[in-house]
This record gives structure tokens, C-alpha cells and sequence, in this order.
């Protein structure tokens, strides 16, 4: 986006915003720098519309910032009362979420099920002009729950071959990424999973349901990748974060 003229400010945020006399926007920035605009967007979040539902009349307690709930399985702290969707505090705001925790709810309520939902294996992706995908822990989440030293990341740097063809695309400097993060302490169990680069939803997708079932690095490895795909550096990797090697892929 910045190679196409989009202009990024790092490490501040807008402390001011005042109307000028020609009808835009000065925008002061906690830096101290100002700029003028025709339009600002400002991307606020969202809350929960729960104030209108007199919940605190059964006693259902909702966050006073944002009217989300907390609830375990679904269950507020109300034990008749349940949430589903995009209403749960700390939980993936996402509708493919919505339907199958409701769905799983459903079967535990009135079909003899007890299967929860897993809220930490969802397959995700944000759409940015170079595609990011996830599914797992985050590297510092893994860190936080199982110990530094108790993990060995796999990464790798990649340039896509339908990139190569475009000399626009610039890969020597923004190339694509992927990084596996294992458990070394339980059989290098794969506890996340991190790409960029071209068609993220489709790749991570792909890994969904082994993610969800449970697999190790040994698993991923000697899985055959397709060639020439973006998905099968995955199935490649061997240079780990702690070794201090390049991460720059090189050759076929």
C-alpha cells in the first residue's frame, strides 16, 4: 500500500480533530505532527447492543465498556441464561463462529451432546492487499501459556511464483511469510500456524481441521507438498527462529 502511494503514520494516533474553514479536517496526531484531510474515518470497534435487554433484571452482568458478556461454554453467569456470537467478551467476532457455536450449544442442550466449542482452533484470514492467515496461538500467546523455552518456531521468507512474474510486486522487498509454532515438551505438537501471502483463507483453511484434530511438526513434514504452491512451504520448513539462520527461502 505504501508503494501505491498510501501514506502510513507509525507510532501515533489522532489526539485532535478540528473542522477548518474551507471544510476539511485538521487531524493533530499525538506526535505532534498535524495534516489535512477531505475525510476522516475513524474505525472505533463495535459494542454489544445488550443495554435494551434489561438483563440485570434476571441478573445477567454484562461489561459496563462495551455490553459484551462473559460467558464459559456460552453460559453467562446466569446458568438459564446463554450468548452466542458476536456478544461474548474476548471471543472471535466472526459469523462462521456465530452459526457453529450455536449449533454445538444446541446439540448439548437438547441432544445429549457434551462436545464444547473451540474457540482457540479457528482457521482466520484478513483480507489486506498481501492476505495474512491464522489458526492457533499467536507466537506471544504461546509464549505466555507455555514458556519460551518450551517452544521451537519454524519460519520462513517465500516469494509466490505468481508474484515472481510482476516486477511490481517488488518481493525483494515485501515478500510472503509463514511461521509454525510447536511444543517441544509434548512431541512438537503444532500449536500454531501464521502465513502471508496470496490467498491466506484458502491456505489456512486447508490446515483447519489437522490443526483441530491435533498434529506435530513430524506430521507436517512429511506431508508432500503440491508444487508449485504457496502452501506447501509449510510442509518445507526447517530453519528455526532460535537457531538464528535466514529465514529467506532460496531455489525451488
Amino acid at each position: 500500500m505504501a508503494a501505491k502511494g498510501t501514506k502510513f503514520i507509525h507510532g501515533a494516533t489522532p489526539s485532535n480533530i478540528a473542522p477548518t474553514a474551507d471544510g476539511k479536517y485538521e487531524v493533530t496526531f499525538t506526535n505532534g505532527s498535524t495534516d489535512v484531510f477531505d475525510t476522516v474515518m475513524a474505525a472505533a470497534g463495535r459494542t454489544a447492543d445488550t443495554a435494551g435487554l434489561n438483563l440485570a433484571a434476571v441478573g445477567v452482568e454484562a461489561s459496563p465498556k462495551n455490553g459484551k458478556l462473559q460467558c464459559v461454554d456460552e453460559q453467562t453467569n446466569v446458568p438459564y441464561v446463554y450468548a452466542i456470537g458476536d456478544v461474548l467478551q474476548g471471543l472471535p467476532e466472526l459469523t462462521p463462529v456465530a452459526i457453529q457455536a450455536g449449533i454445538m450449544l444446541a446439540r448439548r442442550m437438547f441432544g445429549g451432546a457434551s462436545e464444547a466449542m473451540d474457540y482457540k482452533n479457528i482457521a482466520t484470514a484478513v483480507f489486506t492487499p498481501i492476505e495474512y492467515g491464522a489458526i492457533g496461538l499467536s507466537e506471544e500467546e504461546a509464549i505466555e501459556a507455555y514458556g519460551e523455552a518450551n517452544l521451537e518456531v519454524y519460519h520462513s521468507e517465500f516469494v509466490p511464483l505468481e508474484w515472481s512474474l510482476s516486477p511490481e510486486r517488488e518481493t525483494d522487498t515485501y515478500s510472503g511469510f509463514c511461521k509454525v509454532i510447536c511444543d517441544k515438551t509434548a512431541n512438537m505438537n503444532v500449536v500454531g500456524m501464521h502465513y502471508l501471502g496470496p490467498n491466506a483463507g484458502e491456505v489456512t483453511q486447508g490446515y483447519g481441521v489437522a490443526m483441530k484434530k491435533g498434529f506435530n511438526f513430524r506430521d507436517l513434514s512429511e506431508t508432500v507438498g503440491i508444487h508449485p504452491t504457496t502452501s506447501e512451504v509449510f510442509t518445507t520448513l526447517t530453519v528455526t527462529k532460535s537457531s538464528g539462520a535466514s529465514a529467506a527461502a532460496a531455489g525451488c
